[in-house]
């Protein structure tokens, strides 16, 4: 239960003075629905307002404030502008302009004969000088009240920067006084204030870098004890070890045409001895693009089958998981496995049917999507949970999943985005780590090639060349539809303009087309009754066609270098020569044609992920947003690669050495965690 002392701040916005459901709304754009949110809406950039004497051209689109004299109003019709005729103390004129409605409210802010202090951003009309709209317009003896120095913040339609200013006030006003969860020296080390002092601190753009950095620090220690606190839950409770005998793996590896990688051998033995332990394993299996991470997945989903319980793998999306259910079932051959499949679309008799063989234990593997957590989904015995693109899911289906368990399985999750190491401490910082960072034999280098969108006809003759082999080839756009300027191809315009070339040979898929609308456009192309695809990046996983030898990138500009990477590996499958040719609009600033040299330069996709995560930050590379997890609001890249060790160790500190979360300064902790919303991980201990 969250503590008291919080509940003022996760109250929703219409508490807060002239809140509104009209606001509420405008602020709901913004995604700011409670105190809190506005708390952590910090300004973006600050305003200078220079206070001058006399008005002068070297001022024009600067914010200045001034003293002058109100003459005249000069009311602009029934469409124009009211304008205030002023002038200064050294009897240069200004027009202060005021558009609708606010026209009548200009002639009490200004009355004719008065002197008033205005402050705007000063412009230049004609051979005049004018002022829009005035941010202050006061009496002179008002003048402490202007700020020099004015926060600017993040805002939607309706909300001005003012307000905001006046709701982050507002906000902070009822922000308590909390104890402090930094180990003590730490906090003196870096010399920085409490917490609410931090904040209100940050919204007045004092001592900016200390006080973020301690802000970011709050957020990166409720993340990182947070994960320990997973970890140690996990470790509390006790699984079932999983030895098996060797008969079923044995022989899978004998069977295969060569050997096993260094990697997934080094991977295996990973997984296989923390299989065998009573504490339930959580490991991530990092891999490559062609890594092999499915051969060593189906290793650990046999041991479990040897050991006489049920396997699950869970992928994102159905066409994954069928891609997954025809693989296992490929590689098996004769094995003595009975793998099920379970999807949103299986329906009436033949999902009941399944979900019968399941609890029967008729069933030793279930591949499918989230459909196998849900709660008419029961297993005999659930052994070992296979989750592959783990950014996907949250840790609430995770623990869906682990609930359909007598006893906690085993948990092996799998990711083919290499994940940097900063993020893989922040994500995943509960899981041991194995990385598959060598290829299987027979996988070839992918050449990849830049080339100016201006040689589109080019590149078409090239296609046609390709496809008059006999071959296949993916041509990915970056959107659906174009966009209003028309500078970006859309998926559909870029299908019917090859279809007049190529004909129906051409199929099209992307993220807004229905299920099995796309699943039968996908499996046509796997046949190859369609020879070229063009796609949005709905084809990034889950597709393995080893015909198609040719990756065509529209605007590769606009995608992201991991992105990129994930789509070069749907070609190189085959025993093909396989290209990847990235088209580039004429106009791309120097840091794109960076990226795109190194994508010609390196197949190595953690080189690549490291690079990405540089230049596009990390939720963009990590998927947040999809995954249901927390997004980082405090803690960008530079203060995460910083101050994330340091976070790391203090929380250590505080579970192994200052009693955890029943010690004084774990009660602190306790509110950080509920104040970033990993509280969840309170629960975990509540309930190990």
């Amino acid at each position: 239960m969250r503590p008291e002392a919080l509940n003022p701040l996760f109250a929703e916005t219409g508490v807060l003075p002239g809140v509104g459901s009209a606001q509420a709304r405008q602020l709901a754009r913004l995604k700011l629905t409670r105190v809190v949110d506005l708390l952590f809406h910090l300004p973006v950039m600050a305003l200078e307002r220079l206070a001058i004497d006399a008005l002068d051209l070297v001022y024009i689109d600067r914010l200045v404030t001034i003293e002058v004299e109100v003459m005249a109003h000069q009311p602009g019709g029934l469409r124009g502008p009211m304008r205030v005729r002023c002038r200064d103390k050294a009897n240069t004129w200004i027009d202060l302009v005021y558009f609708g409605q606010a026209g009548g409210y200009a002639r009490k802010l200004l009355p004719v004969g008065e002197f008033r202090l205005i402050s705007g951003k000063l412009d230049r009309y004609g051979q005049g000088l004018q002022m829009a709209h005035p941010d202050f317009v006061l009496k002179p003896d008002e003048r402490d009240t202007i700020p020099t120095r004015e926060p600017v913040y993040g805002l939607t339609e309706g909300i001005t920067n003012r307000r905001m200013g006046v709701l982050a006030a507002a906000a902070l006003a009822r922000a308590p006084d909390l104890a402090e969860w930094i180990e003590p020296s730490v906090a003196a080390q870096h010399g920085w204030p409490n917490w609410r002092d931090a904040l209100a601190a940050a919204h007045a753009l004092e001592n900016e870098s200390l006080v973020k950095d301690r802000l970011a620090y709050d957020e990166l220690l409720a993340n990182q004890l947070a994960l320990l606190l997973v970890r140690a839950s996990a470790r509390r409770r006790r699984g079932r070890p999983l030895a098996g005998t060797g008969k079923l793996t044995d022989a899978l590896i004998a069977s295969l045409p060569w050997p096993l990688t260094g990697a997934q051998q080094r991977s295996s033995r990973e997984i296989a001895g923390d299989m065998a332990q009573s504490v339930p394993m959580l490991r991530l299996l990092q891999g490559d693009v062609g890594s092999g991470k499915t051969l060593v997945a189906l290793l650990a989903l046999l041991t479990a089958v040897e050991s006489g319980v049920q396997g699950a793998l869970l992928a994102p999306t159905e066409i994954l998981a069928r891609q997954h259910h025809a693989n296992l079932t490929a590689l098996l051959g004769e094995l003595p496995v009975r793998v099920g499949l379970l999807t949103g679309r299986d329906k009436g008799r033949a999902r009941a049917e399944l979900l019968g063989a399941l609890a029967n234990g008729e069933i030793d593997i279930l591949v499918g999507t989230h459909a196998i957590f849900q709660d008419a989904v029961d297993y005999q015995s659930l052994g070992l949970a296979v989750i592959d693109e783990q950014h996907k899911f949250g840790v609430a289906q995770r623990l869906m999943l682990a609930a359909k368990a007598d006893l906690p399985p085993h948990l092996l999750v799998m990711t083919a985005t290499p994940i940097p190491r900063t993020l893989a401490l922040t994500a995943y910082g509960e899981m041991d780590q194995s990385r598959l960072d060598e290829l299987p034999p027979g996988r070839q280098r992918i050449e990849t090639r830049v080339t100016a969108l201006d040689r589109l006809p080019e590149v078409v003759d090239g296609l046609a060349r390709q496809l008059a082999a006999g071959k296949q080839a993916y041509w990915v756009c970056p959107l659906v539809e174009g966009s209003e300027s028309g500078d970006t191809a859309a998926a559909e315009t870029r299908a019917a303009a090859l279809r007049q070339r190529f004909g129906d040979s051409v199929g099209l898929v992307h993220g807004r087309m229905k299920g099995p609308e796309k699943d039968a456009v996908m499996a046509a192309f796997a046949a190859g009754s369609l020879q070229l695809l063009v796609a949005t990046t709905v084809i990034e996983v889950g597709v393995d066609v080893p015909n198609a030898s040719l990756m065509i990138v529209e605007a590769a500009e606009r995608f992201g270098l991991a992105q990129l990477h994930q789509l070069r590996g749907r070609v190189g499958r085959g025993a093909e020569h396989s290209v990847c040719l990235l088209l580039r609009g004429a106009d791309i600033t120097e840091t794109a044609r960076k990226r795109l040299a190194l994508m010609r330069e390196t197949g190595d996709g953690f080189r690549i992920a490291e690079e990405d995560l540089r230049l596009r930050g990390a939720g963009e590379i990590l998927g947040h947003k999809q995954s249901g997890e927390p997004e980082f609001q405090l803690a960008d890249l530079d203060r995460m690669t910083a101050l994330l060790p340091v976070a790391r160790d203090d929380a250590r500190l505080l579970i192994d050495r200052d009693g955890g979360l029943d010690s004084p300064r774990g009660q602190a902790a306790r509110q950080l965690l509920y104040l970033f919303e990993r509280d969840s991980a309170v629960a975990l201990l509540r309930s190990g």
